[in-house]
């Protein structure tokens, strides 16, 4: 199974929710690519995507005109830009993130501490390892979109866990950045999103990420020796 897929995508569905949706591009991948549209206040907002056919159905299936797409992780430029200048409309970096903005093919739109009512929450920005992430977060709406730091593809977690902290953040979860936020529904970036009890997944995800790290490096392992 490849890494990531290429060629000719076979959108899936994964999230489907009031006011948002999200979809993988490529489900036979190992990585789960994972993109989402949210509509806020009668904007769409498409947050890391990952462009294939029907992606723009789904967008029209929502509340509102898309205003924007979004990269959440410097890593996640994806097909944002490809997706923006579809729409007419720019690519959204936060103001804070390096190395980005001028890699895309498109106009590109800097926020702080919110874009289009989502509230940003930097996650991690460290150069080592490099790593650059923001969360946004609907409080009105109950969602909550994690690009990397936290998933549910199946290299991220445990046989026991719903939402698992990134194998590289396993010792140093982002606690101070998601701790005591409570979600009803944590998208990602990487598999499909949590639904219900968003907030009591995300909170036993970074409790229980040191303490299941031993548990996932080994599988991890056993997958790799096949």
């Amino acid at each position: 199974m490849a890494m990531k897929g290429s060629g000719d995508a076979d959108l899936a569905v994964i999230d489907e929710f009031d006011g948002g949706v999200g979809w993988i591009a490529y489900p036979e991948e190992t990585m789960e690519r994972a993109s989402h549209a949210l509509s806020v206040d009668g904007d769409v907002w498409v947050l890391d995507p990952v462009d294939a056919d029907g992606v723009d159905d789904l967008l029209a299936d929502l509340d509102g005109e898309v205003a924007g797409t979004v990269v959440c992780l410097d890593r996640h430029k994806r097909d944002a830009a490809a997706i923006a200048t579809r729409h007419d409309v720019p690519v959204y970096v936060p103001d804070w993130m390096t190395g980005v903005a001028t890699e895309l093919d498109a106009p590109v739109e800097r926020f702080a501490r919110e874009v289009g009512g989502l509230r940003a929450i930097t996650v991690r920005d460290s150069s080592i390892p490099p790593w650059q992430e923001v969360g946004l977060y609907d409080e009105d709406g109950g969602t909550l979109y994690v690009p990397e730091a936290v998933g549910t593809s199946s290299y991220m977690r445990t046989g026991g866990e719903t939402l698992g902290v990134h194998p590289m953040l396993r010792l140093f979860p982002p606690r101070r950045a998601l701790g005591g936020i409570d979600p009803e529904r944590v998208l990602c970036g990487h598999g499909a999103g949590v639904m219900e009890d968003g907030g009591r997944a995300l909170a036993a995800a970074l409790d229980g990420s040191r303490g299941n790290a031993p548990g996932l490096y080994a599988k991890t392992l056993r997958e790799f020796l096949g």
